[in-house]
């Protein structure tokens, strides 16, 4: 799959290396932004028990 988009991307090597970190940083960006936020109700791991009090 990456060789495709590396091959389908305008421009010579260097340029297609720029592009290909320019899109690697968006999907990053995209990722942290609006997916893991999102995922993160799903999951139990921000779950934390430390410190909590025990009243009987």
């Amino acid at each position: 799959m990456y060789g495709w988009m590396f091959r389908h991307l305008p421009g010579p090597l260097w340029m297609r290396i720029v592009l290909s970190v320019l899109l690697l940083a968006a999907a990053v960006v995209l990722l942290a932004q609006f997916v893991f936020p999102w995922l993160e109700q799903f999951t139990p791991l921000t779950d934390s028990t430390i410190g909590a009090a025990h009243i009987p």
